[in-house]
């Protein structure tokens, strides 16, 4: 994790950021997915949260940055792939930085919600071996369910084609690093990336 390449999605009167980012962050999983790669990781130095009026409606952004870590070998071969074919329009990207000194360092991964009472009922009748009508009365409709308070981007699965929300956490920041291996999605719940 020496070298860092930021790509800033750009203003588009057609298209929000958000949208913007989740399909830039989409064409990165693939990309990440296809080399088998466990070795180039993501932060969002800009992420910020907006309050509204009302605190339960508050937004978590990750910004318009996504920074991409990783050895130099590592973003090379990203680059090499192309992966930002249909995205160019919209992001400028720096070239390859070595990472500054003073960087401290934090882990960067997913968090993974239950916020679908019919995934909480089927799951129940799964592990209790009961039937859908007493899952059904211990996990109602009006269960108000619970939205992760984490900035997340919507993605396709490309292995099960469904849509999701993939939500993503800072960790504290840290003074040393912690090595490991990134997820297709360029995230670890054990390693760190440079944080400037």
């Amino acid at each position: 994790m020496n070298h860092y390449i930021d790509v800033d999605v750009q203003p588009d009167p057609d298209f929000p950021a958000t949208q913007l980012m989740s399909a830039l962050y989409g064409r990165l999983h693939r990309a990440l997915a296809g080399e088998g790669t466990t070795e180039v990781g993501v932060s969002f130095p800009q992420m910020f949260e907006r309050l509204g009026s009302n605190p339960r409606h508050q937004e978590h952004l990750l910004g318009c940055c996504m920074r991409l870590h990783g050895t130099s070998a590592a973003l090379a071969t990203l680059l090499a792939s192309d992966w930002l074919k249909g995205m160019r329009d919209h992001v400028d990207m720096t070239p390859m930085h070595p990472v500054p000194a003073q960087a401290t360092h934090r882990k960067v991964y997913r968090v993974q919600t239950k916020s679908s009472p019919e995934r909480l009922r089927r799951r129940f009748m799964r592990r209790h071996n009961v039937s859908e009508q007493e899952a059904r009365a211990r996990i109602p409709d009006d269960m108000a369910p619970r939205y992760a308070s984490w900035p997340s981007v919507d993605l396709r699965s490309s292995s099960t084609g469904q849509s999701f929300k993939l939500f993503i956490a800072h960790g504290p920041e840290q003074p040393e690093p912690e090595a490991g291996s990134f997820s297709a999605y360029g995230l670890s719940q054990g390693s760190t990336i440079p944080w400037f």
